[in-house]
């Protein structure tokens, strides 16, 4: 196993270019968020701005309309023909990086909207979190449409829950959340595992997966590759969970904390 050290993050955060625009540091898309669910949507949008991207698209029913809009006027958004949940797969192919499943649901119709998206990926990288590995889960043969490279970002509940139903994930880069959080990349017959050293239990608390989820996408739609963006992001989600502890004690943190205590993570590492 391999620590993740500043120096790392250093070596792998880039600088960005002084000419550099909108385009030039990607476009993210999320499929987040059923009714009821909106806070997830709000909370990975949010933590996909903060971690630099260009541009963020959330694809939302149509009655978290109004929330989205209000809570990340940022975003765009694009609206499902459903009212109420994912219904129906999208065109992906403008965009760096898609993310999958914070607050999405597992209803039928859901599920198989979520099936044909995957057979709809275009090249970009994907993130799958939360309902979307919970589907999988339930429908383990769909897995083999997964793309490669992938990265899934299970707790130990999905995680065993995707074991149980016995699908492979060495195809991906597996973001094993806990403390410590773990980042497993297997190439061939060999696996590497990474560690990240920071974090704290304040960050045990709803919403705080939506917000990992959220920075590696934007991280993917910059350009990061696979395993960058998921040892950036993780280590990033955990110095802000550190900051925001300092800032007000394990028992207040809350995941919008964690959004909001980014920037302290970024000068860390950058040392501003």
């Amino acid at each position: 196993m391999t620590t993740i050290t500043l120096q790392l993050l250093r070596k792998l955060l880039r600088e960005r270019p002084v000419d550099g625009h909108k385009g030039t540091f990607g476009q993210a898309l999320i499929i987040a968020g059923q009714w009821g669910m909106a806070g997830a949507s709000v909370l990975a949008a949010r933590a996909c701005l903060r971690s630099g991207v260009g541009k963020v698209c959330v694809h939302i029913p149509r009655r978290n309309n109004d929330i989205l809009q209000t809570s990340v006027p940022e975003a765009v958004l694009l609206h499902d023909v459903s009212e109420e949940r994912f219904s129906r797969a999208i065109n992906v192919d403008e965009y760096d990086a898609v993310a999958i499943g914070p607050g999405l649901g597992t209803h039928k119709e859901t599920a198989k909207a979520f099936h044909a998206q995957l057979l709809r990926m275009g090249k970009g990288p994907l993130v799958l979190d939360a309902d979307a590995l919970n589907i999988l889960a339930q429908h383990p043969k769909w897995a083999k449409d997964v793309p490669d490279g992938t990265v899934v970002t299970p707790h130990g509940g999905e995680y065993e829950r995707l074991g149980i139903a016995a699908i492979d994930l060495s195809r991906f880069v597996v973001v094993l959340k806990g403390h410590p959080t773990h980042i497993i990349v297997t190439k061939g017959f060999q696996s590497k595992t990474y560690v990240c050293p920071w974090g704290n239990n304040g960050m045990a608390t709803a919403g705080s997966g939506d917000v990992l989820t959220g920075i590696i996408a934007g991280l993917l739609a910059q350009g990061y590759s696979t395993v960058e963006a998921s040892i950036l992001g993780v280590s990033l989600h955990a110095l802000a969970g550190d900051a925001a502890t300092a800032a007000m004690t394990e028992y207040c943190v809350t995941a919008s904390s964690l959004v909001d205590c980014l920037p302290q993570a970024f000068k860390k590492i950058i040392k501003r």
